[in-house]
């Protein structure tokens, strides 16, 4: 079974070497929208592949960092880097270029990092796994990344390790050590469910 959580963000970005003029040389933006669709072959306690709601903690945080901030490639002309960081306090370093194919590649990256670390606490399958990310960047197009997407270097190798959010961006997390504690390997904890009715365990 599939089951899907959308976000959405505002953010700006410059995708270089592209064929569209406007795209390759002048900083644009996009209401971006981001689904993220899980899979499983069987149920939790509450009879859901993952409750939505935990969704809104870590996974909602780290998309959040994008909004209304300007995403650049790291390796970009330095002027322009220097440039992002000064007039904006909300700013991701990226070691791909801003398109959506990478961004929904970017994506898989973390949410699977944090499903990963993430002690499940409501009976959830043993299964479960992030199905797919969908980054639509206008109304008429999107990119979808999947597993083999995400990992292959062909596309750009995406580590935990080259991702740099700013200040203002870790500030504003429910949680600022969210980022290092996951590149550390910490583990996040999902609350514990007093069960209201008796369920059998298979």
């Amino acid at each position: 079974m599939l089951i899907r959580k959308l976000f959405k963000f505002e953010n700006a970005h410059i995708v270089r070497n592209c064929s569209s003029d406007r795209c390759r040389r002048s900083i644009h933006g996009h209401s971006y929208k981001v689904e993220v669709l899980l899979e499983a072959n069987a149920l939790d306690h509450g009879q859901m592949v993952y409750d939505f709601g935990l969704m809104k903690g870590t996974i909602r945080d780290v998309v959040d960092a994008f909004d209304h901030a300007i995403a650049f490639w790291d390796r970009d002309d330095a002027v322009y880097i220097d440039y992002c960081k000064q007039f904006s306090a909300r700013w991701i370093a990226i070691p791909v270029s801003p398109s959506a194919e990478q961004f929904s590649r970017l994506f898989f990256v973390l949410i699977d990092a944090i499903l990963k670390n993430t002690e499940m606490r409501n009976g959830e399958p043993d299964d479960i796994l992030l199905h797919s990310v969908i980054v639509h960047e206008t109304e008429t197009g999107y990119a979808q990344c999947f597993r083999h997407d995400a990992y292959n270097p062909r596309m750009g190798e995406i580590s935990l390790t080259a991702i740099e959010f700013s200040e203002q961006v870790r500030t504003e997390w429910g949680n600022p050590e969210m980022y290092e504690e996951l590149k550390a390997g910490k583990r996040f904890v999902n609350p514990d469910v007093a069960l209201q009715v008796n369920v059998a365990e298979d």
